[in-house]
């Protein structure tokens, strides 16, 4: 797959001029000041697509094809690849976004693959919803450097197969999955590595968005608690994802926060966010990708831990995770601080 993936986008290089380029509006400002096609979604999707095809073919344990969870996941992900599309090409209304989003979310909630938190399903699917539209929002603000969401996805995606591998091991469908996207993603960092040569646009963070959001539910929100005395929900499932998004979490929310304070919209695209204030201090746009990624691993650390070794989860526990998120969170917000300036801010 990351062949594949590393060809197809060659390809798609080679003969795309317009395809892909889109004029910007007034909440689209790209940190790059260079024109460049966003395509590099298609190839998350076809490999995705790639992925499942092969399941069904070659192991279908589960008759893929049959599975509500697993139809679920290729409905929800279909619809926001396509809005993504739209939106590269058309600028899509935010209103739509938000429709097309808490589709997604119902898709999933509707397929059995939702959040089981509280004893009231009602409030499981709206914590659902709200998780899925955060996340297809937050991955696609992340997307304002070369490579950055790529790298935060892959680690995602690994955090998440590492966790299957650790309690289910290989017979569950969704490994093929992650590995399908896996692939492309890493297919497409070498041509998404600053200085990048293509964007993945929203048809990329839309797909991302809404898959990442998928996986989290079934291995990280809804991951069973090492202590079998424990029935009820654990601060366990919260600092592993807490930890595993811990990247676009903060991103979102630092610039949430100091847009706010500003008085402006924090659904205006900027020159704001945590990455662009690493590079305002010096950092080149490859070393603001290194810092994520040794943040990325880290929190992998961090969460293989917590599953393979943490045989029952204390109060100590999660001090410790939720004083590691802190740590990252705070020094992302002090960063925006010590770089302050007018002129630094769209």
């Amino acid at each position: 797959m990351i062949i594949f993936s590393l060809v197809f986008n060659t390809i798609l290089l080679k003969f795309a001029t317009n395809l892909g380029i889109r004029d910007q509006d007034q909440t689209t400002i790209r940190w790059s000041n260079v024109v460049k096609p966003a395509l590099g979604g298609i190839s998350f999707y076809l490999g995705f697509l790639i992925a499942a095809t092969c399941y069904g073919i070659f192991f279908d344990q589960e008759n893929i094809f049959k599975n509500s969870s697993a139809l679920g996941l290729i409905g929800a992900t279909a619809l926001a690849f396509i809005m993504g599309l739209a939106d590269d090409a058309y600028n899509t209304k935010p209103l739509l976004k938000f429709f097309t989003q808490t589709m997604c979310g119902c898709i999933l909630i509707l397929s059995g693959n939702y959040i089981q938190m509280f004893d009231a399903e009602w409030l499981n699917y709206l914590f659902t919803i709200l998780w899925v539209i955060g996340m297809m929002n937050s991955i696609n603000m992340l997307d304002n450097m070369d490579s950055i969401t790529s790298i935060v996805s892959i680690f995602i995606i690994v955090t998440c197969i590492v966790i299957l591998m650790l309690n289910e091991g290989f017979t569950d469908h969704n490994f093929m999955l992650m590995l399908g996207v896996l692939g492309s993603l890493i297919g497409f960092i070498f041509h998404n590595w600053n200085p990048s040569k293509m964007f993945m646009g929203d048809t990329g963070s839309q797909f991302l968005g809404i898959f990442l959001a998928a996986i989290s539910i079934r291995y990280l929100w809804n991951h069973q608690t090492a202590n079998p005395l424990i029935e009820t929900y654990s601060a366990q499932q919260i600092c592993l994802v807490l930890a595993t998004f811990i990247i676009p979490v903060s991103d979102t929310t630092v610039v949430v926060i100091n847009r706010l304070l500003k008085k402006k919209s924090p659904f205006i695209g900027g020159k704001d966010h945590t990455t662009h204030h690493m590079s305002y201090l010096g950092l080149s746009d490859s070393q603001v990708g290194f810092v994520f990624i040794g943040i990325s691993l880290v929190s992998l650390l961090l969460i293989v831990a917590a599953v393979k070794f943490i045989e029952i989860w204390y109060f100590y526990h999660t001090i410790l995770y939720l004083g590691y998120c802190l740590l990252v969170f705070l020094t992302l917000f002090v960063v925006t601080k010590v770089t302050k300036n007018s002129i630094h801010d769209a």
